[in-house]
């Protein structure tokens, strides 16, 4: 196995240059619609990089390129890196499945689960049937919610007033988060439920508690400085803020619309007191794509080791019990479902063609508000990286994640 990332002819990759380009045309599609300002893209099959891509612009307004080494918002495809620094812990031992949060984390003893209103509109609440667990918290299933409920008559506004009440990241740290989340009760039983949620920034808490070291330290000297991913962190220094993306959101009457300032987690030009395990890193193509190739060759790039193989095998496995896979859960285009699960920060295929896309068995994969997308496709040994700058997604529009599978299916040479 190749254990680095080297540069290959598409055909010596085990992939068709003529099907590689009809993912960029794909891509190109959209851009030409207006869907997308632009995309990056890199695919790479056994270790070898068989196309990077390079479509359409940064700044639309300016006619400014995109890069290979323009910097992305990723938001939510921080939350792998986060399970990957929870991996190199459960490799040292510090830490196991079943166990209390409450055992890192004192403030989530004694959880209660939310139960209603009473007549005055105040919330009850009832014991938890057990501690929620880190296990729990790997996999979406603790009984926690994300605070963004604005709906009234929505199921978890009570609970997300309840964060905002309680100002939960305003405390200067992660120990102070987790000290103000704490006490708040849960929205569901503890593993009986799926829900997208702040868990994995209870687990950068979790990391700092247990190292003694900023969460952004630690990614810093255990993941991006042996893998050599030299412009992922949670902000941007002066010298490289000319590389960050411009951030759009589309408009239905206006097309793509540049945003000023980013209208979550701040706005990446300062080091922040709070760093989001959830959503706060940037990142660009080929730095993603050394992290990507490291899970794809279970925990190792360029004879540095970041994770055992156990490590990665943990959390690249699906941990959903049926009815949970069937219960009707998921986050925008992470639809839970038969044949597709949920492993630690990830979702996973346990059976593609029972989920509707031509992946090779085992893949993982997940994605970013901004519209960034990754894939690890152990099966074909493949791993694929998007990066893009559109914030949310459209319920028209295609969805390049899934657009790209695809496309890329009709791409591999089978056998090559």
């Amino acid at each position: 196995m190749a254990f680095d990332l080297i540069e290959a002819r598409a055909e010596d990759a085990g992939l068709s240059a003529a099907g590689l380009d009809v993912v960029d045309a794909g891509l190109q599609d959209l851009i030409d619609k207006g869907e997308l300002a632009g995309a990056v893209t890199l695919v790479a099959r056994h270790g070898r990089v068989a196309r990077r891509s390079v479509l359409g612009r940064d700044n639309i307004e300016t006619g400014k390129p995109l890069k290979e080494d323009t910097i992305f918002r990723i938001y939510s495809m921080t939350k792998p890196v986060t399970a990957v620094a929870m991996m190199v812990l459960w490799d040292q031992g510090l830490w196991k499945p079943e166990d209390p949060i409450a055992k890192f984390l004192p403030a989530f003893a004694n959880a209660r689960v939310m139960d209603g209103l009473d007549a005055d509109g105040a919330p009850k609440t009832v014991p938890a049937d057990h501690q929620p667990t880190v296990g729990e918290l790997m996999t979406h299933t603790a009984g926690f919610s994300y605070g963004f409920t604005e709906d009234p008559l929505g199921p978890l506004y009570t609970i997300d007033q309840l964060y905002k009440a309680a100002e939960i990241w305003t405390g200067g740290s992660l120990a102070a988060f987790a000290e103000r989340l704490g006490p708040l009760p849960l929205a569901y039983q503890p593993g009986t439920k799926w829900l997208y949620s702040l868990s994995m920034d209870i687990q950068g808490a979790i990391i700092e508690a247990l190292t003694g070291e900023r969460l952004a330290d630690f990614m810093r000297t255990r993941i991006f400085e042996p893998l050599g991913m030299v412009d992922t962190g949670f902000w941007v220094r002066p010298e490289k803020r000319e590389r960050l993306a411009v951030l759009y959101r589309f408009s239905g009457k206006r097309g793509l619309v540049a945003m000023e300032r980013p209208p979550m987690l701040g706005d990446n030009l300062s080091d922040p007191a709070v760093p989001s395990g959830g959503g706060g890193l940037v990142s660009t193509l080929d730095d993603y794509a050394r992290f990507a190739q490291m899970l794809l060759n279970k925990g190792e790039l360029g004879g540095t080791r970041a994770l055992s193989p156990e490590a990665v095998a943990l959390m690249s496995s699906n941990h959903l019990s049926e009815a949970l896979i069937n219960g009707g859960f998921g986050v925008g285009h992470q639809q839970i479902r038969p044949g597709f699960g949920y492993g630690y920060n990830c979702a996973v295929f346990t059976d593609p063609e029972k989920a509707g896309q031509p992946v090779g068995k085992g893949t993982f994969q997940w994605d970013g508000a901004a519209g960034t997308w990754f894939w690890v496709d152990p099966a074909n040994d493949l791993i694929f990286v998007g990066m893009i700058q559109r914030l949310s997604q459209v319920p028209d529009h295609v969805n390049p994640q899934h657009l790209t599978q695809k496309l890329l299916a009709g791409a591999i040479i089978p056998g090559g």
